[in-house]
């Protein structure tokens, strides 16, 4: 070896252990993902225990149980799937029984009843009584880029449970429905296929790159042995 390979081959190797250690991170990184997704997959399964008295935003994705009565308004959020094609989601107000011993008699939260088909949007659906089972749930799709809600086409880009709350007059709370409550509505119950899990890719895309890293340091190493001959 000359001495003109050695800061080449150093450069090289420093650079292929950095990229096999961001590989390696994510790959860790994976796993603590996956581990986390298995166990949101098994909240949303558990079994279903009636709605609390006190709500707070950690209980994302209890399975709960709820009688009550829908709201005659309506928020319509605008959603697509490759499965049902253009609609809504119907996320109406809650008018629920409260446990017994509880301060109030019934307490009025929001309950997203599923898909809509934008050719449904606007045909009248009278109150019903009903016996929910779904999952609590506070989305996270809001972002900089979300627009502002149509309020007189009442179409809602995004479910902001405060903002909606506001609108419909009840509690900052979302019970996702998870079967089926008729007038046309399928139920889009909560799952875990929403949450980010890039990691593969990232690892993936550094140990090519430690790969191509290792191809041309050796190239080089080459030229440069050619050159010395």
């Amino acid at each position: 070896m000359t001495r003109r390979m050695i800061f080449p081959l150093i450069f090289g190797i420093a650079g292929i252990a950095v990229l096999l250690m961001l590989g390696n991170w994510q790959t860790r990184r994976m796993v603590w993902k996956n581990n986390i997704i298995a166990e949101i997959d098994r909240e949303i399964v558990a079994p279903t225990v009636p709605l609390p008295d006190q709500i707070t935003p950690d209980m994302k994705y209890m399975p709960v149980t709820a009688t009550g009565t829908t709201g005659s308004r309506e928020l319509h959020m605008l959603t697509s799937s490759q499965e049902t094609g253009t609609g809504y989601r119907v996320i109406t107000p809650f008018t629920v029984q409260s446990a017994p011993g509880s301060p109030t008699a019934s307490r009025t939260i929001m309950l997203d009843r599923g898909f809509l088909p934008a050719s449904a949007k606007d045909a009248p659906r009278p109150q019903l009584e009903l016996d929910v089972e779904g999952n609590l749930y506070w989305p996270d799709d809001l972002n900089s880029s979300t627009p502002d809600p149509d309020l007189g086409r009442n179409i809602w880009f995004t479910r902001d449970v405060p903002t909606m709350a506001a609108a419909l007059g009840t509690e900052p709370v979302l019970i996702i429905a998870r079967q089926d409550a008729g007038q046309g509505i399928t139920p889009w119950p909560v799952d875990s296929s929403t949450i980010t899990n890039n990691h593969v890719a990232y690892a993936f895309t550094w140990y090519s790159l430690a790969f191509v890293w290792l191809v041309m340091t050796g190239y080089l190493l080459w030229r440069i042995r050619r050159r010395t001959i």
